[in-house]
């Protein structure tokens, strides 16, 4: 399977939830949070006039001459974001496009700014690559990793699932 922004940010987010998903083991279509987030996106598509940006198997929000741009709904997940970004960065690089990359977060709760930066250098490039061979290792698995029940648990798609 060809590893998206999606697996990335689950992979850092709950690799449960990154194992299901990528299993084809889809609960999103009953999440309130899942669809708050695409009708961000179609908001700001309107705004901006541009639609995403499909390349092989990610979806970029928006690419301008200097950035590719995320755009997410909060900052509950900055780290998964950021690596995200980096794999979009890293597609980019290998079509023969240099860009820095921008992640904007519409609400902002934990961060101290709507606006962060990130480049993709040599040793985030390396580290990139390590985690997506932990991913595919990870979604090769005969079975799922254990649920681990914490409070961001509830707000998922896959809470229910975990139960089983």
């Amino acid at each position: 399977m060809k590893i998206n922004g999606t697996l990335i940010n689950y992979y850092f987010h709950c690799q449960r939830q990154c194992y299901l998903h990528a299993n084809r083991i889809n609960l999103e279509d009953n999440s309130e949070d899942v669809r708050i987030g695409k009708i961000l996106h179609e908001i700001n598509e309107e705004k901006s006039k541009k639609s995403e940006i499909s390349i092989d198997n990610i979806k970029i929000d928006k690419l301008t001459r200097d950035y590719l741009v995320e755009i997410k709904k909060s900052d509950s997940d900055p780290e998964a974001v950021k690596w995200q970004v980096l794999l979009y960065l890293y597609k980019l690089k290998q079509k023969g496009v240099e860009r820095k990359g921008k992640i904007e977060f519409i609400e902002k709760n934990r961060q101290d700014k709507k606006v962060h930066y990130i480049e993709l250098d040599e040793v985030n490039e390396k580290e990139l690559l390590d985690i997506l061979e932990k991913i595919e290792t990870l979604i090769n698995q005969d079975t799922p990793p254990q649920a681990k029940f914490e409070n961001k648990c509830k707000k998922c798609a896959y809470y229910e699932y975990c139960f089983i």
